[in-house]
């Protein structure tokens, strides 16, 4: 088993970081201080504003929840093996998504 320390504290800094906007995020979309304006146009602008904040929220959750699975897969010895077929994933593709749980063959066909 490889040592993957170092993509630990990546996945360890990017929780962090998610976290915090997640944070933000609900702040702004449960706890609005002002009424929505009386004005229609500014109305229309704020629910737009509050679906982007919703989208942006389940995102990041969905982005954490990969981060704690890779990190679980780090802990268990399972990092680099596929989810999907249990081939080693390239380390190569691991550095560019240290979340990802699938090699480059079985991304292709979770996305199609």
């Amino acid at each position: 088993m490889s040592d993957h320390q170092e993509s630990k504290s990546l996945l360890l800094a990017k929780k962090e970081e998610i976290e915090e906007r997640l944070r933000r995020t609900d702040k702004h979309i449960h706890h609005r201080d002002e009424p929505l304006s009386a004005d229609f146009a500014e109305q229309a602008s704020e629910m737009e504003n509050f679906e982007v904040l919703v989208a942006l929220d389940k995102e990041g959750k969905e982005e954490l929840e990969q981060i704690n699975t890779a990190l679980t897969r780090i802990e268990s010895g399972h990092y680099d093996e596929c989810s999907a077929c249990g081939a080693n994933i390239s380390k190569k593709r691991l550095e560019a998504i240290p979340y990802t749980a699938y090699c480059l063959d079985c991304a292709d066909n979770v996305q199609a």
